[in-house]
Formats: C-alpha cells, sequence, structure tokens
C-alpha cells in the first residue's frame, strides 16, 4: 500500500480517529541558489509510533529536518505539532514545542561526565546538582538507556554515547525524537538494545523519526515509513506490505544492491605488510599491542571491531598521521615505517577516512579544491615535471568528470562541501582516492551515509579495482559489507587483533560477539566451542 499524504492504516500502531498527529509537514517547499532541495513534500508522524524517513542522498531528508527542528526556515509550507500550526526561529523554538534531535555525528564533549553533558545549555531545567541527577537517573531508568550519571564520556562506547545523546534531548522534554542514521555505527546486538529503547520511547506516548539507509532495519522497526525521492514525497508505507527490494524501487528506482564478491582474485604478492606494530597511549595503555598482517594484490582484508578499539590508530600509524612506537610497515616491500604522507600518498595509498569531515574535506572550500586534497603533488592537480605548479583548470575538468561519474548531486564544483549532504561528500572523496588507482587502499566505511544506488557504485569501484591488484583494508560497521566484501576477515578488540573468520560462513551476529569480545581464535560457524579457548585477547573479555 502506498498513499501520497494521507497517514497510512491497518497496523497495530495506527492512530486512533481524531487524534492530531505528533507532527505534521504540509506542503514544505525549501530553494537553495541552484537547487530546489525539497518540493511540496507531506509527512505526518503520529504519536506512540516510529516513523521511518528514508531516499537516497540529496533526496532532501537532512533539509526537511533541519526545517522541523528550527535550523532552517521553509520557503512554503506549513509545520503543525499537537494539531497547532508553529514557526520555529531556531532550535530553541522546536525544543520548547518538544522535539528533539539525536545528529549522526555525536554533539558530547568527551572530558566531561554523563551528567555535565546533558545539563550542559539547561542548567535552569534542575540545575546541575543532586537535583539534574536525581532526573537523569529517573529519566534513565524510565526508558531502559542504562545511562550513568558521572561516568566519563571519553570512556564510553559508541551505543552508550548515543544513548546520552537520546537521553539530552529526553532531559530537555522532547517528544518527538529525530534520530539521524542511529545504527550507522552499531554492531547487531547494539542495534536490538537501540530497537528496545525506542519501544520504550513508544510505550510511553513518545514518537520518533528514524532516518536511516538500512532498510532491513528500517522495516524491523517502523510503523509507517514516508519515502522521499529527488527533493519530494514518493509515498508513506505499511512494513508489513512492503519489502526491501520494493523500498529500494521507491528510493532510487532500481534494486537493492548485494555486497557480496563472487570470484577470488588474490595473488601471492604482498602489496602491505605490518608487523608487530604497537603503540600505546598515555599512562602506558596499549592502543595498539603486536598487530601484523599481510594483505596482497588483489585482496580486501576485512577489520572489524566495535569502534574505539584501536582502529583510528591503526589507520593514522599506515598513513602516516601517526607513528607508533614499534614495528614495521611495508609498502610492496618498501619499508615506509619512517615516511612522511606525503611519500606514502605518492607511492599509491589511497584513503577513504572514517570521519570525512575531519579528514577528508575542507568543508568551506568547493568541490574542485577538495579535489586536489591528498593528491597536491600529482597529476591532474599538478603540471611540470616535478608537478610543483598547481593547474586548477585540470584539477576543475576532473572535479566535473568525478561529479558525473559517481553521480554526486551539486549545482557546480563551485559550491563549498559543506552544501553537498553526507553522501554525496562521501561519493565526492571516493570517486577522488579511486581516480589516483591506488595500490593499496584504506577504506574507513566507505559507504556510511550513502543511499542504496550509491552503495552499489562504490561496491562495483572496488571490486573493479581489486580485480586489478588494489590491496584493500576494509573496516565498516555494516557487517553485511564486511562480510560480502572481505576475502579475509580479522576482528580487533582493545587493540589487538583477537580472531579471524571465513566471510563465506560466518554471520553478522557470530561476528559482532567476537567484536565484543565474547569470542576469539578461529571462529566457526554456529560453533562457538570451537573458539580457542587461551587465543590472544581472551583474557578480560
Amino acid at each position: 500500500m502506498v498513499t501520497s499524504s494521507s497517514p497510512p492504516s491497518g497496523d497495530s500502531a495506527a492512530p486512533s480517529p481524531g487524534t492530531a498527529p505528533a507532527v505534521a509537514l504540509a506542503g514544505i517547499t525549501k530553494r537553495f541558489p541552484g537547487v530546489v532541495a525539497n518540493h511540496d513534500i507531506h509527512l505526518s508522524v503520529h504519536k506512540g509510533t516510529v516513523h521511518a524517513l528514508v531516499g537516497e542522498n540529496g533526496a532532501g531528508k537532512s533539509t526537511l529536518m533541519k526545517i522541523l527542528y528550527g535550523m532552517q526556515k521553509p520557503d512554503e509550507g506549513t509545520i503543525e505539532v499537537d494539531g497547532t500550526q508553529v514557526t520555529f526561529a531556531g532550535p530553541a523554538d522546536a525544543i520548547d514545542r518538544g522535539i528533539g534531535m539525536v545528529h549522526q555525528h555525536f554533539m558530547l564533549a568527551d572530558n566531561l561526565t554523563v551528567l555535565e553533558n546533558v545539563v550542559l545549555g539547561s542548567e535552569k531545567l534542575a540545575g546541575i546538582g543532586a537535583r539534574a541527577r536525581r532526573r537523569i537517573a529517573e529519566i534513565s531508568e524510565r526508558y531502559g538507556l542504562g545511562v550513568r550519571p558521572d561516568a566519563l564520556v571519553e570512556d564510553l562506547g559508541v551505543a552508550d554515547r548515543q544513548r546520552v545523546e537520546i537521553l539530552k534531548v529526553l532531559y530537555r522534554g522532547a517528544t518527538t525524537l529525530i534520530l539521524d542514521e542511529p545504527t550507522a555505527v552499531l554492531v547487531p546486538q547494539e542495534v536490538d538494545a537501540l530497537f528496545d529503547n525506542l519501544r520504550e520511547l513508544k510505550a510511553e506516548g513518545l514518537s520518533v523519526i528514524f532516518i536511516s539507509h538500512k532498510l532491513g532495519e528500517v522495516l524491523s522497526v517502523a510503523d509507517h515509513i514516508t519515502v522521499i525521492r529527488r527533493g519530494t514525497t514518493v509515498g508513506t508505507v505499511v512494513p508489513a506490505e512492503t519489502t526491501t527490494r520494493r523500498l529500494a524501487e521507491l528510493m532510487v528506482g532500481s534494486e537493492l544492491p548485494t555486497p557480496e564478491t563472487a570470484e577470488s582474485t588474490v595473488t601471492d604478492k604482498p602489496v602491505i605488510q605490518v608487523e608487530e606494530l604497537r603503540l600505546t597511549a598515555d599512562g602506558g595503555r596499549p592502543v595498539l599491542d603486536d598487530i601484523s598482517f599481510t594483505i596482497h594484490e588483489g585482496e580486501i582484508l576485512g577489520l572489524a571491531g566495535v569502534e574505539g578499539n584501536g582502529q583510528t590508530e591503526l589507520i593514522d600509524a599506515l598513513i602516516g598521521l601517526d607513528k607508533a612506537d614499534s614495528g614495521v610497515i611495508r609498502l610492496a616491500g618498501d619499508d615506509i615505517t619512517d615516511r612522511a604522507t606525503r611519500h606514502r600518498r605518492e607511492q599509491g595509498i589511497g584513503y577513504i577516512p572514517e570521519d570525512r569531515h575531519r579528514h577528508g574535506l575542507l568543508l568551506e572550500a568547493p568541490l574542485w579544491e577538495n579535489r586536489i586534497l591528498g593528491h597536491v603533488t600529482e597529476k591532474p592537480n599538478t603540471r611540470g615535471k616535478r608537478g610543483i605548479w598547481l593547474d586548477p583548470s585540470a584539477a576543475q575538468a576532473d572535479t566535473r568528470r568525478i561529479v558525473e561519474a559517481y553521480d554526486v548531486r551539486t549545482p557546480g564544483i563551485d559550491v563549498p562541501a559543506a552544501s553537498l549532504s553526507g553522501g554525496n561528500q562521501q561519493k565526492l572523496i571516493v570517486g577522488r582516492e579511486m581516480t589516483h588507482k591506488p595500490r593499496f587502499l584504506i577504506a574507513a566505511h566507505p559507504t556510511r551515509g550513502v543511499d542504496v544506488g550509491a552503495q552499489a557504485q562504490i561496491w562495483d569501484q572496488i571490486r573493479e579495482a581489486r580485480r586489478e591488484g588494489l590491496g584493500v583494508l576494509l573496516i565498516s560497521a555494516d557487517l553485511d559489507e564486511l562480510i560480502g566484501l572481505s576475502d579475509t576477515l580479522r576482528v580487533i578488540y582493545r587493540g589487538r587483533l583477537v580472531a579471524d573468520a571465513d566471510p563465506g560462513s560466518i554471520t553478522p551476529e557470530e561476528l559482532g560477539s567476537a567484536m565484543t569480545g565474547a569470542a576469539s581464535g578461529h571462529l566457526v560457524a554456529d560453533d562457538t566451542d570451537e573458539s580457542a579457548p587461551d587465543a590472544p585477547g581472551k583474557e578480560g573479555a
């Protein structure tokens, strides 16, 4: 069943007749120079439901949610909250009307406690002491969040940080929560726990707008799903009456892609060798502990792990942003352990960073300047024998080619990177890195925040380069992607490689279990007894 704007019916969560929606958007239109981000959008979110919002990159989801959260004003259309038409001058107005937003990139201060993060900016509500602590504990218990007020945020895992963000908006009185890609960095067990939290919110009559590209999860948690394509509403569906394939077709006009790689292209020629890499943090705590692995030409090594277990430090050591305390890194047989990042890039290391905003883009610079980043001494960005002269016209021409080849939705190459949606920013980065035909690619969450159509394109690019001899270190929170693309799987836990698995037989649930430290050694599908009991990393799991 598909409807254009009226609320769907027929499932257990359908609203009672005559009940005003928690939030209703009608005829929302938003224009920017050279582009119409939203056109005649309709969305009704009812109390006590999870309403999913899906769409391709650049479809207008983020703009629509910024309008609802008061960050931007619509050019046309109306917003109603509990049946009353409202106008928001800023996020503070939206919060006052019970609308809270948990952004994809967490906005927490690592050096503060949970309590301090929650009350920051809202000290007038319940002070900063015992009364605030009691209220936080009450909200945490009421919604099953399990938050510890005195814990330092820097000591929390990703799932716990997300619960703190949810508690922050509940603390401010939110009755409608906007969750932007909330499962992007969670393992399956953490996703299940989040969905339990959402059911608690529903049971208390709260409403949730759930933005995601993971269609299987959307079908499992949502009561209603609204699809946006090219800035306008395609329709609203009931999960019981649709499929992931049908949703994918509504979103991008094509079937749901799969990351599975049928043929093996692995050779016996090493492209990257890492031997006994060690790195300690301040205080002597090991961040990387005896990391050793080899990736061959034509091989994708998938590295699974909950974020914060050494992946970032390993990436920094490989690309040259940080130097390990000891160990050796060889690229095609050459020792690059002490080489600068520029040398590593020029010798063929590609880099898709885990945080595109911090390490992948200059957000206020135009797209063509971002195309040059990391490759400032290489053609087509430079001219001359030594590559010391920038060639802006050639860089601009190649940026236009990348925009077309990777379907980067933009009015032009002179707009700042910040004006693009997250998925389109990611496509620009992938196009930039693959253009230089690297020998070794560090791909950290290469499809995070991109739609199913862009996913398929990125996977195809990586698979094609793999056939031509590219070696890849793939780090991803999408375990289906990790299993489907990888030739070899390793698990990192507390800075150590604690387990390996066959991508052809392991399940996401079994891999997710090892990521939390519950299993080690060689992982055998459906047989946890075969995990080596005294394998490295088992202790303290």
